[in-house]
């Protein structure tokens, strides 16, 4: 194939998904001219699987970009149909939103934005192989033999790397959605010696919402109180005419149709070798592994305002088209269904993640850096997440700047990508709370005040903004000086409202702040005793009254955090001979030198390294006798 000198950029981002849509913004927003590529213009920030953004630890990872100055949060709250917050009976630490998308309209919005971001271009093509130059990337080589050099390379290929559809007994190369597969970058990945591995995903069939019969099923409203992910989006305009999903439920019938059929379930004959997620099974694999269950949720979830297409949220399948259609009408509401696209599995490849550093630069080449379900992630939150992160780090590493790493009590990002790269995972890894072990200092209400100042620093966050930011800090430090010095009485109208209510009456003076970490009163119904000379928005008042009712818990989440400090920041030397080191278990030596830890804090999470060897090798680190590899 004869080449041609194209156009040079300081970063270039190949595939335009929800990870690479992030890192192009992150990479321009610093100031870097980008180039983003992707396979389909028509296909940019698709969602080929459910329609919709958020949900349980993924909600505060949009909030977290949101807040580190990217484009998700902004994006969702121009095109929902619906938004819920999640867990409003439990406590702040697992609360979070969830938007149903209008999909074709979130895709068009995003493209939009991307189109008039300053120091990006945006073009379609297929990257075939990358430029390396003594072991750094130095650009890509595209199908029409265009050859774009940079200072940086980002690859987001996703579900699109060697993709393979499969339904039933069908199987064909394809990316989501029957969309253009990326094969040769795949190849080219492997001949540089990278390792890859076959995850797969999958999707429930779509059908035609006009033949669902509505009243046999159960109404799932959005909420009327006003959340919305960007701290920079106005509550003032959401939406009073929210689309509703539906609730109904598999039945004893479409078991045993499945049942029926499992020798013909691409999963269990062997045609589908990828591996698949555990925490997203198809309805076969539930039907096996649940076998006790009488039922399963269906929630009927639609695609778009002008669109009759409805994804069946639960029912992902890759059996065969003329078993899925029997299976759908055994489902009540469905009898009379018309299945508009069938559910399918797809396989691909995947960067095994302990090739990556924490920053999602590759360990084998210098300047490549990998980010979304290509690190082994699902989810569409997890891959913005990463992709930003990606994006921020490759802008600095075209400007020769220290990468930006997020620590797990900084953010479900940081939580995230240290799994991915110090722990590695055999199969989709998908974000949950109780994987964030300071996940009371990671709430989806504090992600501004946690990220919004490096966001700022790194040049993502503008003047306006900040300052924004700055004035709603000031007045929730302001209030919580103020009710940690206001003090009730016993003889004040308070004690009335304490006794209607059933607490415990004032004996003495008591301060507002110790009032209101009874768990029956709320901070509303206190101001309206001890009114704030200032008027505060309803995000600074919860601010207020999570900090207060919470602070005991807070202080000691906090002072964990401060112990592992000193781990954190104990750098372990590059190229180091773990074989040297007397004391190191086998085990341990051999995790070490293939996850290659950049601190203590990071060697000490990896599976199969013992408290024992963490202390021999904080030995030999604060010693400085650790050979160096020859």
């Amino acid at each position: 194939m004869r080449t041609y000198e194209a156009g040079s950029y300081d970063v270039i981002v190949v595939g335009a998904g929800h990870a690479g849509c992030e890192a192009a913004l992150a990479s321009a927003r610093m100031g870097q001219n980008t180039l983003l590529l992707t396979l389909n213009l028509e296909m940019l920030a698709f969602m080929p699987c459910n329609p919709s953004i958020g949900g349980p630890a993924k909600g505060v990872v949009v909030r977290e970009i949101d807040a580190l100055g990217g484009e998700m949060g902004r994006n969702i709250d121009k095109t929902y149909i619906q938004m819920r917050l999640l867990n409003t009976g439990k406590g702040p630490a697992v609360r979070a939103l969830r938007a149903q998308a209008d999909k074709a309209l979130y895709a068009q919005t995003m493209k939009h934005t991307i189109e008039l971001e300053d120091h990006l271009d945006l073009k379609q093509g297929i990257a075939q192989r990358l430029v390396i130059e003594e072991g750094t990337a130095r650009g890509i080589i595209t199908h029409t033999g265009a050859i774009y050099r940079s200072k940086a390379v980002v690859l987001t290929a996703g579900t699109s790397s060697r993709g393979q559809i499969i339904i039933g007994e069908l199987k064909y190369s394809s990316g989501p959605n029957n969309s253009q597969p990326s094969i040769k970058l795949s190849e080219h990945l492997l001949e540089l010696g990278f390792e890859l591995a076959r995850f797969k995903t999958g999707t429930p069939p779509r059908v035609h919402g006009n033949t669902i019969d509505y009243s046999k099923t159960e109404i799932q409203p959005g909420d009327v109180e006003p959340h919305l992910f960007s701290f920079t989006s106005d509550l003032e305009s959401y939406r009073t005419d929210q689309v509703p999903c539906w609730l109904t439920y598999t039945t004893e019938e479409t078991h045993e149709i499945i049942r029926e059929n499992l020798d013909r379930a691409p999963m269990f004959t062997g045609i589908v070798e990828g591996v698949g997620a555990r925490y997203c099974p198809s309805i076969e694999d539930k039907i096996v592994r649940f076998s006790d269950k009488p039922r399963h949720q269906i929630f009927l979830e639609p695609e778009g305002e002008m669109t009759d297409e409805v994804y069946l949220q639960g029912l992902s399948t890759s059996l065969p088209e003329e078993i899925q259609v029997e299976m759908i009408k055994s489902v009540p509401g469905l009898e009379q269904v018309k299945m508009m696209r069938p559910g399918y599995a797809i396989e691909y490849d995947v960067m095994i993640p302990h090739q990556l550093r924490p920053s999602l630069e590759t360990k084998r080449i210098n300047a490549l850096f990998t980010a979304g379900q290509m690190n082994g992630t699902s989810g569409y939150e997890e891959a913005a997440g990463q992709g930003i992160m990606a994006g921020i780090n490759a802008a600095l590493k075209a400007q020769d700047k220290e990468p930006f790493i997020l620590k797990r009590s900084d953010a479900y990002i940081g939580v995230m990508i240290d799994d991915l790269v110090t722990k590695g995972t055999t199969e989709p890894y998908r974000l949950l709370t109780s994987r964030a072990e300071y996940r009371l200092l990671l709430r989806h209400d504090n992600a501004d005040l946690r990220l919004t100042e490096k966001g700022h620093e790194l040049g993502m966050i503008d003047d306006q903004r900040y300052a924004n930011f700055c004035e709603k800090k000031a007045a929730i430090k302001a209030e919580l000086k103020r009710i940690t010095q206001f003090r009730f009485k016993p003889n004040d109208p308070v004690s009335n409202y304490l006794t209607e209510i059933g607490s415990a009456p004032l004996k003495d003076g008591i301060l507002f702040s110790e009032l209101l970490k009874r768990p029956e009163i709320s901070y509303d119904r206190l101001l309206e005793f001890a009114p704030s000379s200032e008027t505060l928005t309803v995000e600074e008042k919860e601010q207020v009254e999570i900090q207060v009712k919470y602070e005991g818990y807070i202080a000691k989440a906090i002072e964990k955090v401060k112990k592992l400090k000193r781990m954190e920041e104990k750098k372990i030397p590059e190229h180091i001979d773990y074989d040297a080191i007397n004391g190191l278990a086998t085990e341990a030596k051999q995790r070490l030198k293939l996850i290659q830890p950049e601190t203590i804090a990071q060697a000490s999470r990896i599976s199969g390294v013992n408290p024992a060897d963490i202390s021999v090798l904080m030995i030999y680190v604060e010693q400085g006798r650790i050979a160096k590899v020859k």
